[in-house]
């Protein structure tokens, strides 16, 4: 059985979770890619995605631009970016609009690193 098993807490509480993605996946959006640890970018993946997919269908619905300020409220800049460069670039993609390149382990404490970038 998989019960409360849907994503992974990188031992952050749910606040912190939150602020967390939504900052990195801000920063994705400005420089185009990250680094930090393998689980970190699996999550980031997904919120990252989710926004893509909301955002690439129509730029100018009301509805989605709400939507997607609700999601990540702290950059304007971030998001007017993601529906004019970002989403129209992959509006004929099915999915799968990042990519995870993974560079080895970290010294200091040997977690798994990699970099989330666009596709």
């Amino acid at each position: 059985m998989r019960h409360l098993n849907s994503r992974k807490k990188l031992n952050l509480s749910s606040s912190h979770r939150k602020a967390y993605l939504r900052n990195q996946v801000i920063h994705l959006i400005n420089y185009g890619h990250i680094t930090v640890s393998l689980p970190a970018a699996k999550e980031i993946r997904r919120f990252a995605e989710k926004m893509v997919t909301l955002t690439r269908t129509s730029s100018t619905d009301f509805n989605v631009r709400r939507r997607a300020l609700q999601l990540l409220p702290y950059s304007e800049v971030a998001l007017e970016k993601l529906f004019t460069e970002i989403a129209p670039k992959y509006a004929q993609r099915p999915g799968g609009y990042t990519r995870i390149l993974r560079l080895g382990r970290r010294p200091s404490d040997t977690a798994p690193m990699a970099r989330l970038q666009w596709v």
